[in-house]
């Protein structure tokens, strides 16, 4: 499902995956003829190689976009381009905060099953989609140019989500813009780090977690090694206790609370999102003896981040969510 809550998950396993662009090899962008151009769109003609290896041509930079995933939507708005579409605004509303949508911006339908006939009526220059769902790929490259972004990789997730920005910049003409959002992006990282170090925090231990009830079944979601936020929180510093299996491409994995009696280390720090209201660790596991004789529990060190951080976002998310931790770390 990719429901707000477990997004962009498709189904409960003990390992949650999500397809997202059906290749393994980092998106390569170029453009031509004049790389690296100014932030300002111009007529000059695009061509990048998008997450799927496909060649996508554009006569000039795209000004009138629309955005099936929300991570891309959040990037389009960081990097100062406003898209005509969006695939379910009210959630993206809900879950990201940090680059929010006008009023102008028109739903396009969910994001595992968006309209056709929405997005054609905008007339849009441009469709960016994180998925890959081919037969949908399809269907919309017979009126418009398609792009498709990688999404995830947790071999690298960070150097990831710059290719993504990069690809996007170079479709919009808003290179200079991803330029000077990936500098203030480091440099609130480095100094994130500082901060953690002065106050002792260095190589202290984390868990990042979400979490769903079914019935009276509740299931945690965990973010290991490759996963995007993690990767955030170990640049700062931070050691992730989760060690759990975990998929290769977003690096999550799934848990109930019995599986969470492993992290004993009483300094480990636990950290969860719940966005939409349904808390399952405040309101479902309140009572639980096994929740509550968990380190993290007994000494009150689990924090509940605050709404619209979107664990799967771009450059602004992942500093809401560093800012969070250090926060958090340092009182």
């Amino acid at each position: 499902m990719r429901s707000a809550l477990t997004a962009p998950l498709t189904a409960l396993a003990a390992v949650v995956v999500l397809a997202a662009c059906g290749t393994t090899e980092a998106p390569v962008t170029t453009q031509s003829p004049a790389a690296g151009s100014t932030a300002s769109a111009t007529a000059t003609p695009v061509t990048l190689t998008d997450a799927r290896g496909k060649e996508v041509k554009l006569d000039r930079p795209a000004t009138r976009v629309v955005s099936l995933e929300w991570g891309e939507t959040e990037m389009l708005v960081s990097l100062g381009v406003m898209p005509v579409g969006a695939a379910d605004v009210k959630g993206y509303a809900t879950w990201d905060t940090a680059a929010k949508l006008d009023s102008t911006v028109k739903d396009v339908g969910m994001r595992q099953e968006p309209s056709i006939d929405s997005i054609s009526a905008l007339d849009p220059d441009l469709v960016i989609m994180e998925s890959d769902d081919e037969e949908l790929a399809t269907q919309l490259e017979k009126f418009v140019p398609v792009m498709v972004a990688k999404g995830s990789d947790a071999t690298d997730n960070l150097k990831r989500m710059r290719d993504d920005l990069n690809m996007i910049a170079m479709a919009t003409g808003k290179t200079d813009a991803a330029t000077k959002l990936m500098s203030d992006f480091d440099a609130a990282m480095a100094a994130g780090k500082e901060k953690l170090a002065a106050a002792g925090a260095a190589g202290k231990p984390f868990i990042m977690a979400d979490g769903w009830k079914q019935g009276s079944t509740i299931s945690i979601r965990l973010f290991g090694k490759g996963a995007l936020v993690s990767e955030v929180a170990t640049q700062l510093g931070l050691k992730n206790a989760w060690t759990g299996k975990v998929d290769a491409e977003w690096g999550l994995g799934t848990t109930d609370v019995e599986g969470l009696t492993v992290l004993k280390d009483p300094e480990t720090r636990f950290f969860y999102n719940a966005s939409d209201g349904e808390d399952v660790f405040a309101d479902g596991l309140d009572k639980n003896a096994i929740w509550k004789s968990l380190p993290f529990v007994e000494k009150q060190q689990v924090t509940k981040l605050p709404n619209g951080i979107w664990t799967f976002g771009g450059p602004a998310s992942c500093q809401q969510f560093a800012d969070a931790l250090v926060k958090a770390f340092t009182g």
